[in-house]
């Protein structure tokens, strides 16, 4: 039996026998000859079929044929024929002259979905809309991004860790917990790894990164909001400030970058229409009430009662640092205290903001970032002063009673940055199975 190869290597491979396996995309069925372009998971490449007639000009009794005119999309099969490489071949190049068929699996003929389908109705066939290489291609990107930013830790010693899911309290707002029965208590599903990640600090571990999931209970329908998510988090011990952070996550930024251009910047170029810009170093950094005024100078007043940037102020400040700098990150720092968690430690000089940033890539909020409070006696009275109670924090709060260092790190959502790097309309594309409000299938 001749081995399978992958259609990317038919390329490279010489003429002769050669076996493929993968779906059916199209079939053309000709009176004389027939065409069909099979998919696996790395390309497509054309088989041919010429049709077998009698001395008479007839039909002849052909098996391939009949097989051909009963193919239907999607359908898995495995085809056995002869290479040839011919430049006249759009698809490649080359093309595999058939000697038979093997069907692993038949495909119902009408698909539920099509080119034009809304993306709720393409999610609910999630595993049909992922055999379009537009579609499939983001997770590739995704593997390769991911390898890079590991690839980065790992070569500056990072420790990778994997936090639990289920706590017994809040690792941020209690309102937007899920609540899940845990034996005869409750739990809760973990918002981020936030508090796990600062123990290693105390622990001694020095640098630490993971990549895994969370969840928010935020009943939000925006194009950028999901209940679970992958968040890539990382910190750091010895930090002077929350500099030191974003000097970190700004090279892990440009690492994963760099891959991914170096990687699939063509197809990227090919199925997107686009190229990808590897940021350069460093990245502008505007505190937050200076970021207000430039917004503001450009005909926008930030609406909200509290001190945060919205969405169209990110959306406005991205647009001037890109007019200004020619950059699509920017980091906007100094938060307020009133808006910032607890553990974020207040700058020395002006206790009203804190040591923190959000980074905004092509006008959306990708990442959270701070330098921690490691004072164990400033960070109960900052608990205090948030209205939470120190004694349900003892777990955490313990960290800081037996020696930890200055620290700072970050969270980012993994989709998030996929979405704007390939300027995709809205979270759902860039998850390989969403959840939001509605949804928990497939």
């Amino acid at each position: 039996m001749t081995q399978r190869t992958l259609i990317k290597k038919l390329v490279s491979s010489v003429d002769g026998p050669v076996s493929v396996s993968g779906w059916v995309e199209t079939v053309r069925d000709q009176k004389k000859v027939q065409f069909v372009v099979l998919r696996d998971e790395s390309g497509a490449v054309q088989l041919v079929h010429p049709r077998i007639f009698n001395d008479d000009g007839t039909p002849a009794e052909d098996a391939i044929a009949e097989e051909i005119s009963a193919l239907s999309q999607g359908t898995f099969l495995t085809a056995t024929g002869g290479l040839k490489h011919d430049e006249r071949v759009k698809l490649g190049g080359v093309e595999i002259k058939l000697d038979g068929l093997e069907i692993a699996a038949h495909a119902i003929a009408e698909t539920p979905i099509a080119d034009d389908s809304g993306v709720d109705k393409r999610m609910d066939w999630r595993f049909l809309d992922l055999r379009v290489p537009k579609n499939s291609l983001i997770f590739k990107i995704q593997t390769t991004f991911e390898h890079a930013l590991r690839c980065y830790w790992i070569d500056n010693d990072f420790v990778e860790l994997h936090t639990p899911k289920l706590m017994a309290s809040a690792s941020e707002s209690r309102a937007e917990l899920f609540e899940v029965e845990y034996f005869e208590t409750k739990a809760y599903l973990a918002q981020s790894p936030q508090f796990f990640k600062q123990m290693a600090q105390p622990a001694g571990f020095g640098k630490i990164f993971e990549i895994g999931p969370a969840f928010r209970a935020d009943p939000s329908f925006t194009s950028r909001h999901a209940t679970e998510f992958t968040s890539v988090d990382a910190e750091i011990s010895w930090i002077d400030s929350h500099e030191t952070v974003m000097t970190m996550h700004e090279e892990l930024m440009v690492a994963g970058f760099t891959a991914v251009k170096e990687k699939h910047g063509a197809e990227i170029e090919a199925l997107y229409g686009f190229e990808v810009t590897v940021p350069t170093t460093p990245f502008p950094r505007i505190p937050l009430a200076e970021a207000k005024r430039i917004v503001a100078e450009r005909g926008y007043e930030v609406p909200r009662q509290d001190d945060d940037m919205d969405p169209e102020g990110e959306r406005q400040i991205a647009a001037y640092v890109k007019e200004t700098y020619g950059h699509e990150f920017v980091f906007l720092t100094d938060y307020a205290s009133s808006i910032r968690p607890f553990y974020h430690m207040r700058n020395a000089d002006d206790g009203g903001v804190t040591n923190s940033y959000d980074l905004i890539f092509n006008g959306v909020e990708i990442s959270t970032g701070a330098q921690r409070e490691h004072r164990i006696d400033v960070l109960i009275e900052q608990a205090k002063e948030k209205g939470l109670d120190p004694e349900e924090l003892d777990f955490y709060l313990d960290f800081f009673r037996y020696g930890v260092p200055p620290h700072g790190g970050f969270g980012m959502g993994l989709s998030r940055v996929l979405m704007l790097m390939l300027k995709l309309p809205n979270l759902r594309e860039a998850t390989y199975l969403f959840r939001g409000p509605t949804r928990l299938t497939p």
